[in-house]
């Protein structure tokens, strides 16, 4: 979201004509579904990256936090940055790459970072002992995702060198799974194994920092990989960690993608609908236009493809998906009228339209899905079926 300055804020849809409902109920649900989950002695991160996997990542952070999340995870230095913009002093860990010269960003803003090499290290070390403040850091460790991280190998002695670090303390060491959402467990447990064993060395070492390694999928999966933190992201969200299980407990999904009929109309048989003309009706049809398009993050794969909920029930999607709007064929679900609401993602009446499904139709994932809603779609924030807030562009 940024600074809230500068946005719009209303509370109510009436002037929007494409938004994104959050149900901050469902965030606090599935938090805590995850606490009973882990139990009692093991923190929950909340990952909050991408704009909150595009739900907000300001709203749903304090609802994560309220809901028994104890920390905060981004990817970037200008994500955590954000958080605290927005008022949020919960701890907040950097899971990705900061450059050297953005060390005193980190201290200042006090941002935990993640390290693996010497440089960022002692470029952290100086700022933090020239603010006068000890900053905690967190290793990462590879152990088999072929990204950032240390070798296993290189952990050791490298956590070792941070210890001598005046200005840092190494608060945590951590890995990420590549197959937690398989069905398969040998990697997964392999990978387990293999930081298990870095785990072993710096306790033999004497250093003993907060370990995690699991996200959704195998916090869901492998009660072994909990170890004293869990890492929950787009399961918080309600939306499935795994194409290939379901989940272990009931998730709810939060995000709602809305928008309003703008036009409706007859067609002739014969005519062409939307660039290119890649379908022409067969016979009169009654069709739509919807304000939404790969501009707001609703990709054109899913031109001819997908279907959206108008009054309760099904409409395919006709013709190319343009930047801001497409069409959709309503024959079948008299009268349709305009500003009638239309959802593309969610339930609407018994019918729902999951991310899972709309990611299978375009060839992807239920992570694109979401995290693809661009800032021009307003995001509107609702607890216990009332709107709290609406966060939009200025106009």
């Amino acid at each position: 979201m940024g600074d809230r300055r500068q946005h719009e804020t209303h509370q109510h849809t009436d002037e929007l004509v494409t938004w994104a409902e959050i149900d901050l109920d469902a965030i606090a649900y599935n938090v805590r579904a995850f606490r009973r989950h882990v139990g009692e002695r093991v923190e929950v991160f909340a990952v909050v990256k991408a704009n909150a996997y595009g739900h907000g990542a300001a709203p749903v952070a304090r609802a994560a936090l309220e809901a028994g999340a104890t920390r905060l995870a981004v990817h970037r230095l200008s994500e955590g940055i954000e958080l605290r913009q927005g008022g949020i002093e919960a701890p907040v860990l950097i899971m990705g790459y900061t450059p050297p010269a953005a060390a005193e960003s980190a201290v200042r803003w006090r941002l935990t970072p993640s390290l693996i090499t010497a440089e960022f290290a002692l470029a952290l070390a100086a700022r933090a002992q020239a603010a006068g403040v000890i900053v905690p850091v967190h290793l990462k460790v590879d152990t088999g995702m072929g990204r950032y991280g240390l070798m296993p190998g290189e952990a050791p002695e490298f956590a070792a060198w941070l210890q001598g670090l005046d200005g840092i303390r190494l608060e945590g060491v951590f890995t990420h799974f590549a197959t937690a959402d398989a069905a398969d467990q040998v990697q997964l447990r392999r990978q387990l194994g293999v930081f298990d064993d870095v785990l072993a060395a710096l306790r033999a070492a004497g250093i003993t920092p907060l370990a995690h390694a699991a996200n959704s999928a195998a916090t869901m999966h492998l009660p072994g990989s909990h170890l004293q933190a869990v890492r929950v992201g787009i399961a918080m969200y309600g939306l499935e960690p795994s194409s290939e299980w379901p989940p272990l407990f009931e998730i709810r999904p939060a995000l709602t993608l809305k928008s309003r009929v703008s036009r409706v109309r007859d067609l002739p048989a014969g005519s062409g609908i939307s660039y290119g003309h890649t379908y022409v009706t067969s016979a009169p049809a009654t069709v739509a236009l919807v304000p939404v398009g790969y501009g707001d993050g609703y990709h054109r794969v899913l031109s001819n493809r997908a279907s959206v909920l108008i009054r309760g029930q099904r409409a395919p999607v006709r013709g190319r998906v343009c930047m801001d709007q497409f069409v959709v064929d309503v024959t079948q679900l008299p009268g349709v009228a305009q500003d009638d609401e239309v959802v593309l993602v969610g339930r609407q009446g018994k019918e729902q339209v999951r991310a899972e499904e709309v990611a299978q139709l375009a060839g992807t994932i239920n992570y694109e899905v979401t995290t693809s809603l661009l800032p021009r779609v307003a995001r509107v924030y609702v607890r216990g079926g009332q709107i709290v807030d609406i966060i939009s562009q200025n106009d």
